[in-house]
């Protein structure tokens, strides 16, 4: 049985939109100064909602939200300055998935058949969430009603293919110009998920890397960065219980593409019940932007096979 919109604690400062001709869908920060072999990514940090995705949701907007990577972009906002480019996605999650394969679609979710392959077999479908979402956070649904087919093919087109097309575009420039690239592919976790890491004596976890293990990127690399987190004194894990998505997985081929995922606890930098920043946000920003300095800086020495530098050609 479907059940009424609960009202929401109080107003969210959700962007809310008629289109996305009217706002990026996606945003492509440049590096500033020379480049390095490095691209950030964040493919659930989108906090901009269309009225008409509005409408079509049981839920309210505070708990639509729940799927957001919030303030992620934010984090790693100064990566350019280390001459890195960061690809950042203003759309939901909740509305396009853009850390799944472009067929891992729920055929129960629509309205009619399909017009294209869907991945029966895949786990993140059968648990609501495949590129198209039915549930966010505990499992709760979306949609009021089944959507039409054509709208899985109309999110796909518009949002899904050019964001892909961007980021492969940027790999690909950037191992042309250094014959490899180290994409960090970078999440947030809630801060209740993290317990199930047990990244130290009292179940604390801070950080969790996924590098599925060991096949997306050198595991010198991910070691390097947990190290530097360390120094900074967070608690880092490895692929429990998160090794990595599609992104990882899809664009991890190292020596060539090296894939990194990082998952941030987001009781470190934000207030999880009303999506603000907390006290804590800009000490966390500088500990990820000199956590990220340190691993450019290693990378040479952690790859030495590789023609990084080549920067400043």
């Amino acid at each position: 049985m479907m059940q009424g919109k609960a009202a929401p604690e109080l107003k969210l400062p959700m962007r809310v939109v008629e289109d996305y001709n009217l706002v990026p869908a996606f945003e492509l920060v440049p590096a500033k100064g020379p480049r390095t072999p490095f691209v950030f990514n964040a493919p659930h940090s989108g906090d901009v909602y269309t009225r008409d995705f509005i409408a079509s949701t049981r839920l309210d907007r505070q708990t639509i939200r729940r799927s957001e990577d919030t303030f992620v972009d934010g984090l790693f906002a100064r990566v350019g300055e280390l001459g890195a480019p960061l690809l950042k996605a203003n759309f939901p999650r909740a509305y396009v998935d853009l850390n799944r394969a472009a067929n891992e679609l729920d055929p129960d979710m629509f309205s009619g058949q399909l017009d294209m392959p869907v991945a029966l077999e895949s786990p993140r479908v059968a648990g609501g969430l495949g590129v198209i979402a039915r549930v966010v956070g505990d499992r709760q649904e979306i949609y009021e009603k089944r959507l039409p087919p054509a709208e899985a093919a109309r999110r796909l087109e518009q949002l899904y293919r050019p964001y892909h097309r961007t980021l492969t575009a940027l790999i690909q420039e950037t191992v042309d110009a250094f014959g490899t690239c180290v994409l960090v592919d970078c999440h947030s976790m809630p801060s209740g998920a993290v317990k199930a890491a047990g990244g130290g004596a009292d179940g604390r976890c801070d950080i969790i890397l996924g590098d599925r293990f060991g096949t997306s990127c050198a595991s010198a690399l991910a070691e390097s960065c947990a190290r530097h987190m360390r120094r900074h004194g967070l608690i880092p894990g490895l692929n429990r219980p998160y090794a990595g998505g599609f992104i990882t997985e899809h664009y991890g081929r190292p020596p060539i593409v090296h894939a990194l995922q990082i998952e941030i606890n987001r009781a470190l930098y934000m207030d999880e019940a009303h999506y603000r920043p907390n006290a804590s946000f800009g000490q966390m920003q500088d500990t990820l932007t000199a956590v990220a300095a340190a691993l450019i800086d290693d990378f040479s020495a952690l790859c030495p096979g590789d023609r990084w530098p080549l920067a400043a050609e």
